[in-house]
């Protein structure tokens, strides 16, 4: 653009086409610089009191220190019961109110993009977004139906096709919304739309792709989904309390009132906290067993033998605490310990969380994502470190709890041919058998003799009926050696 300037100074004579030529290629090569002046005009967020007119007046006498801090605290225990209230309504209601909130928070990233930019006229900007919001979710929730609701998808002929053909369908869908962006494309614009195109994917990538973690997490037991929520929680309400009475030392520029005594006092706060709420949580089947999907209820159900990791288990005190407590062993849920892990997270890496949007909320200058909550701001605000938490929480179950699982193993089983059935059932068999675990009788031989045309034609009679009989009853059917005969 410098070259364009020093070109017009030096040719004044320039024709009127150049010139025309010359205003475009600014208008089109609009710097950053250019963007951002003209962003800052726009104002974004208005300062006004957003406090209930009843709290007002009943802290009126408080100085706005104190003010803030009562009307926090009000609102921080009416979302702690609201949240213990959706625990209690089990977990469909939970997974409504993550959708709900993965929208809401989508909703005050994409606002502040089209406040910051709307005065340019970037057409099709909200509507794409949503678009791509919906592509999203069709394509992830999709694979969580596919995976949790096998039997009730085999069972239902359009699921059926719908699961069989599902990533192609959500990727055209994709390519729909791509195509539309680039028919959309305005030659002054260029720039600025792929900026809002880039701005759209990464709140996708990240609200959607955490929320859609949080459900996974929700699957493997409420437990992975209450303790990690409620860490970050009190995480957040200790260090902003011992930031309040002790904090001295500031910690972080992007936040100015962050002090290191909050950021310390919250560590140990979390990580005694999150001891404690494991050793309640752990002794309720309710919270530790994997949520499943009942067929012959059709509703969820959270009822198992409890694993290893939910059970008490004694452990001996290291030489070094012994002499403090006086103790040599102490009875503990295995979970516990994993719950160190999941507090120290929660309370030194998830407040990066909360960095990461201060200063994203710097860089547009403003004070909140939104005025939702006050004395809070918007949803966006409460769950800036719940996001980073969530992905930390399923990879650490990925790689340290999960282990291989049966049941989708047996649904792989099921989508294949006889064939592949039959050859996979005689080497588990065979394997069985070599290690001791079942025992080959003559009635058994006689079968092994037998003609794969006798002895199997169609799926398995047992597992015919599987779907509608459990899990159970599938993993039965693969070690019972006449479940491959002819269906009837």
């Amino acid at each position: 653009m410098t070259e364009l300037r020093q070109r017009a100074v030096r040719e004044p004579d320039a024709p009127p086409e150049d010139k025309e030529s010359e205003s475009e290629v600014k208008v089109d090569g609009e710097t950053a610089s250019d963007t951002e002046s003209r962003a800052e005009a726009v104002p974004l967020s208005t300062s006004a009191d957003d406090t209930p007119e009843v709290l007002n007046r009943a802290l009126s006498n408080l100085s706005s220190r104190w003010k803030n801090w009562w009307v926090r605290g009000i609102l921080t225990l009416a979302m702690i019961a609201f949240f213990f209230i959706i625990i209690y309504l089990g977990p469909m209601v939970l997974m409504i109110i993550v959708m709900c909130v993965q929208i809401k928070c989508f909703h005050e990233i994409i606002t502040i993009g089209y406040n910051v930019y709307h005065s340019y006229d970037l057409p099709w900007f909200r509507t794409l977004s949503w678009y791509f919001l919906l592509c999203v979710n069709y394509f992830f929730y999709g694979e969580t139906v596919t995976d949790y609701f096998f039997t009730l998808v085999q069972r239902e002929e359009p699921l059926r096709i719908l699961s069989k053909y599902h990533r192609f369908i959500s990727f055209t869908l994709y390519l729909i919304g791509f195509c539309m962006f680039v028919l959309s494309l305005v030659k002054k614009h260029y720039r600025l739309q792929f900026y809002m195109f880039g701005w759209t994917h990464v709140t996708l990538l990240i609200v959607v792709t955490q929320s859609h973690l949080v459900i996974h997490n929700l699957f493997e037991g409420m437990i992975w989904f209450i303790v990690p929520i409620s860490c970050v929680i009190c995480n957040d309400i200790m260090a902003y309390m011992f930031g309040f009475f002790f904090g001295r030392t500031p910690l972080i520029k992007l936040s100015p009132k962050k002090t290191w005594e909050g950021f310390i006092g919250g560590f140990f706060a979390t990580v005694v906290f999150g001891l404690l709420l494991s050793y309640v949580m752990s002794g309720y089947r309710c919270f530790v067993c994997p949520v499943e999907y009942n067929n012959d209820t059709n509703s969820f159900t959270v009822d198992c033998e409890p694993s290893d990791l939910f059970r008490l288990q004694e452990y001996n005190i290291p030489e070094v605490i012994r002499s403090v407590i006086g103790l040599t062993t102490v009875w503990m849920y295995p979970f516990q310990i994993h719950s160190i892990a999941l507090s120290t997270f929660a309370s030194l890496i998830g407040p990066f969380g909360g960095f990461f949007a201060s200063g994203f909320k710097r860089a547009f200058k403003i004070k909140d994502f939104a005025n939702t909550i006050p004395g809070h701001g918007g949803i966006m605000d409460r769950f800036d470190c719940q996001y980073l938490m969530a992905t930390f929480v399923n990879v650490y179950i990925a790689s340290f709890i999960r282990g291989p699982n049966p049941s989708k193993l047996i649904q792989q089983f099921l989508t294949l041919r006889p064939d592949q059935q039959l050859h996979i059932f005689n080497t588990l068999r065979s394997h069985l058998a070599d290690k001791g675990m079942l025992t080959a009788g003559t009635e058994d031989e006689e079968w092994r003799r037998s003609s794969v045309s006798d002895r199997f034609r169609g799926p398995p009679a047992c597992l015919v009926a599987a779907p509608q009989q459990g899990r159970g009853a599938q993993l039965g059917c693969l070690c019972s050696p006449r479940a491959f005969t002819r269906a009837s």
